[in-house]
């Protein structure tokens, strides 16, 4: 469904990203048509979970006003990856941060799972749902972020 998301979503990622991309710059003054690393905010927790948030229940508040797009996104495949897309998307843009983002993205994969009940049909949601252990925001391997563990092995 990644692949198709793009051409049979287009207008509609677009808007849900331009409303957060609104929000960051009425709320947190960054200018995404001139970017500049000075009004980068800061990746905490916090503003992952304020600027998905906000994303996340817009895009999940619109789909409820046009049911027919709701549905024919895949029932639910499409519609989860571009609410996570547009969340993901403006918390990158946001902090200037990739794994906030990353963050962003799987915070909205849960609420959007929490709030429906179902991100797909036939298995499809599998793959949205299994993003959380490959976040920072997840202490891994007794709390070893960001280290490979076999690196330390001894050479057999």
């Amino acid at each position: 469904t990644q692949y198709a998301t793009a051409a049979y979503t287009d207008n509609i990622l677009d808007e849900f990203t331009y409303y957060g991309m609104d929000y960051i710059k009425d709320k947190y003054g960054v200018n995404w048509q001139a970017p500049s690393p000075k009004d980068k905010v800061k990746p905490t927790q916090e503003i992952v979970n304020d600027i998905a948030g906000e994303c996340t229940l817009n895009a999940m508040e619109q789909y409820e006003q046009f049911p027919t797009a709701l549905e024919d996104h895949f029932g639910g495949s499409q519609r989860a990856s571009v609410i996570a897309a547009c969340s993901g998307l403006t918390t990158s843009i946001a902090t200037g941060n990739s794994n906030a983002g990353l963050n962003g993205w799987y915070l909205s994969m849960l609420m959007h799972k929490e709030g429906w009940s179902r991100l797909g049909f036939f298995g499809y949601d599998l793959q949205d749902q299994c993003g959380s252990t490959n976040s920072l925001s997840v202490r891994p391997d007794e709390g070893r972020i960001g280290e490979f563990p076999w690196s330390k092995l001894p050479k057999l």
